[in-house]
């Protein structure tokens, strides 16, 4: 909370980008907790690949509805149509086409800090962020170009055209998210949960069975209790079998865990080091 009420005070135009996953869910949980009884004085913004899956959808709308927040939408669709990007086809990844949508929303909007929900524990490239991590006129990071970060002093210093990312939860893992969400009766979307759906076996894992996964050659589709750890775009993001149906079983599952969320089940995440790092540079997440 404290993080976000230095935002608002150094900055004069934040964002929230907001998925309707279970990080951004928390990131806007604390953010209203911060400036209760008012809304959040920032927007949301959602990069929308057009590959989403309907619950989180619903559960975004929802969310920013019960927040009292303005929700903006930036499209990767609309960046195919106007040739800005090619079209991966309707089963490619568009996951990595989002940088092009964010950087072009982040410029229109005229955003000057923008608040992500990453984590250190995610993945390893993401370890090596600030919480104020800065971009430059391009939107593009330089690992060697930050600032010091000591006793939570925050330097929000930059340049027109340039902005800071934000990452409130850097410092919180998996565990540490869910327990906040036991802790505090956080909604989520209903996929985060153990429930009964048609899966298919997809590069060493479950993906949901839906069009945008369906392809010719796979082994055919079965019935298992699963839930999603992670939710991205449908076609590269898997599940696991589980039964933890609430939030107190799912941290007694997380505890037990040794695989990290993503690299266990997002295919856009099994790339080496070096490629994630390629992606932030441009601007990625």
């Amino acid at each position: 909370m404290h993080i976000f009420r230095e935002v608002a005070a150094e900055f004069e135009r934040p964002v929230l980008l907001f998925s309707g996953g279970k990080d951004s869910i928390v990131m806007l949980h604390l953010a209203a907790a911060a400036f209760w009884p008012a809304p959040p004085p920032f927007p949301v913004l959602h990069i929308d690949t057009g590959h989403n899956f309907a619950e989180v959808l619903a559960h975004r709308d929802r969310a920013v509805a019960d927040y009292g927040v303005r929700l903006l939408v930036g499209s990767v669709q609309d960046d195919i149509d106007a040739g800005r990007l090619a079209d991966p086809g309707p089963r490619g990844l568009r996951n990595p086409l989002q940088t092009t949508t964010l950087l072009r929303s982040i410029t229109e909007g005229r955003f000057d800090a923008v608040f992500g929900g990453a984590r250190r524990d995610e993945e390893r490239a993401r370890a090596k962020e600030r919480v104020f991590s800065f971009r430059d006129e391009f939107g593009q990071w330089d690992p060697r170009n930050q600032r010091p970060e000591l006793w939570n002093l925050y330097n929000g210093h930059k340049a027109s055209g340039e902005h800071i990312r934000v990452f409130p939860l850097s410092n919180w893992t998996e565990l540490d998210i869910w327990q906040y969400i036991r802790d505090e009766a956080v909604d989520l979307p209903s996929l985060y949960f153990a429930h009964r759906r048609s899966v298919v076996h997809r590069d060493g894992m479950l993906m949901a069975d839906l069009p945008l996964v369906r392809r010719d050659g796979d082994d055919p589709p079965f019935e298992a209790t699963v839930r999603f750890r992670t939710v991205g775009d449908v076609p590269c993001t898997g599940c696991v079998e589980s039964s933890a149906a609430t939030a107190e079983e799912v941290v007694a599952e997380i505890a037990a865990s040794r695989v990290t969320e993503r690299g266990a089940t997002r295919a856009d995440d099994r790339i080496s080091e070096a490629g994630m790092e390629d992606r932030k540079r441009d601007g990625y997440f």
